[in-house]
């Protein structure tokens, strides 16, 4: 008897469909065909047990497996329960006539239990696009594929809820997530506020231009200065995720297997702080079979890279054109594979090997030519893709000592939304532009245009400070942030001066 169950295989953010057809034929043989890597050929042991366990057993005849489209490789152990359920059907133990309208999904251990799959979110927007009843998988995995209306999502914790479904003996209740209810719960759920801020005005103020324009921010300044400690707080002052947002990042942190237990929805800005140790491959992703990396699970949020410079360079290196295309595309022989990558790069590190160069208090201890040198390990083209260069002091005891709250995450929040508000009103129906960090060449044109008295001060700025072209326009657009969070439709002087005080780095003066 010849029986089709459907599965999905995971590529890119995207899922592929894959049918399993299974034919039980005379005599005695497992064959197993289509691609399959080792993990799914293993699966004919887990499979046995499985069944064993449960009162059922794998048939002492010929079996032949067909994983379609046989062009595509298969990979990983999700198709145990596609398998399984395909040979009970072939033998004649379990009703097919409803088979195609479900895709299948699950790992299985030896006693029939349901492990967790990857990419339950993507599968189930395929399943939905392809007009299927339901989709069957593991119950930890059932809350973040029902966020995918118009779509049965049956979460079982064995084989026998799914056999016994299937055979409508115990139908199992589909669980219902209210996707709109559910996003907006959990929307300002933040760890951090800015509130516990004690001083540092000035850096909270550049922050906030930061977060106004989605710029990217290195912070440069003595141990204990406060530089993480205040990285960690910018997903509070980002406006909140649109629903499109959240799904996307959502399938993306599915694709990874990065989601929660029983999670549905990422409803809050990722916030991703990798080790310095990390290496290229898991920074912009790749592997054999090519996995997210670092700057995708930071798509919509925040990467974070503290101590900078003890980056490997080949690390940093590969960072420059995700930062300008907002997108990285991993190529391999057979495929290629785009991930977004459009991330708020917010760096940190400390001015000289010993971390003390420019404190106020305490001397530096580092040989003549050490801090340019220390500085030489982030190359020039990268901090030309960094817009704002802030120097961040220790703060006094008195500062410290104070007792009162600074301002709230919140109450900044709602300066930044209300800029961005006016970008998104700015860029609209400009596909992928949504703050000024992401301007093309023609909308900078339009909208950096600056003045005669503005054009003097940044020959004086390009003079002195030696800048790039790519420099100058990065400056004119943090000037069009600030202008921004004035509400001012014009850049003037009072903003480009402030947005050429954040290019600490290229100063002449600076490590010497």
């Amino acid at each position: 008897m010849l029986v089709k169950t459907y599965g999905s295989a995971i590529y890119g953010i995207n899922a592929v469909p894959v049918t399993v057809e299974v034919s039980i034929e005379r005599g005695v043989n497992f064959l197993l065909v289509g691609l399959p890597d080792n993990a799914v050929k293993e699966s004919h042991q887990r499979i046995a047990s499985a069944l064993e366990h449960n009162g059922y057993e794998i048939p002492g005849r010929k079996i032949v497996i067909n994983m379609a489209p046989a062009d595509i490789r298969k990979e990983g152990t999700a198709y145990d329960l596609t398998l399984a359920i395909g040979i009970l059907a072939a033998d004649g133990k379990l009703r097919s006539d409803e088979l195609d309208r479900y895709v299948i999904m699950g790992e299985l251990s030896l006693d029939g239990g349901l492990r967790p799959i990857k990419g339950a979110l993507p599968i189930a927007i395929e399943a939905r696009r392809r007009g299927l009843k339901g989709f069957i998988l593991p119950a930890e995995n059932a809350r973040e594929a029902a966020i995918v209306n118009n779509l049965e999502i049956y979460g079982a914790h064995n084989i026998k809820e799914v056999i016994d479904h299937l055979n409508g003996e115990k139908p199992m209740e589909p669980t219902v997530v209210d996707t709109r209810a559910e996003f907006a719960r959990s929307l300002d759920q933040y760890e951090f506020d800015f509130a516990d801020v004690k001083g540092q005005e000035n850096i909270k103020r550049a922050l906030e231009i930061a977060a106004a324009g989605g710029h990217n921010v290195i912070l440069i300044g003595p141990p204990g200065s406060g530089k993480t400690m205040l990285a960690k707080r910018m997903p509070s002052i980002l406006p909140p995720l649109s629903l499109e947002e959240s799904l996307e990042t959502t399938q993306i942190h599915s694709v990874a297997g990065k989601m929660r237990r029983d999670a549905s929805l990422i409803a809050v800005r990722p916030f991703r702080s990798p080790h310095h140790t990390i290496s290229d491959v898991a920074l912009v992703g790749g592997g054999t079979n090519p996995q997210p990396g670092e700057i995708s699970l930071a798509h919509n949020g925040v990467l974070f890279l503290d101590e900078l410079p003890e980056f490997k360079r080949t690390v940093l290196e590969v960072l420059r054109q995700p930062m300008e295309e907002r997108r990285v595309t991993i190529s391999r022989a057979k495929m290629t594979t785009d991930y977004p990558a459009s991330f708020m790069l917010v760096a940190a590190m400390n001015p000289c090997p010993c971390g003390y160069y420019n404190h106020p208090t305490i001397a530096c201890t580092c040989n003549p030519g050490a801090v340019n040198k220390y500085m030489g390990k982030i190359s020039g083209p990268l901090l030309d893709r960094i817009d704002l260069h802030i120097e961040v002091t220790p703060l006094a005891h008195e500062a410290l000592a104070q007792k009162q709250l600074g301002e709230s995450s919140e109450t900044i929040r709602q300066r930044v939304i209300a800029a961005r508000k006016i970008q998104e009103n700015r860029y609209h129906g400009v596909p992928g532009v949504h703050c000024n960090a992401q301007m093309n060449q023609k909308l900078f044109r339009q909208y950096c245009a600056i003045d005669d008295d503005c054009q003097e001060l940044m020959k004086k700025a390009m003079t002195l400070l030696g800048l790039s072209a790519r420099a100058y326009d990065r400056i004119l657009k943090v000037a069009r942030t600030i202008a921004d969070l004035a509400a001012s439709p014009d850049i003037t002087t009072t903003h480009l001066s402030e947005a050429i005080n954040y290019r600490s780095l290229d100063r002449d003066s600076w490590g010497r």
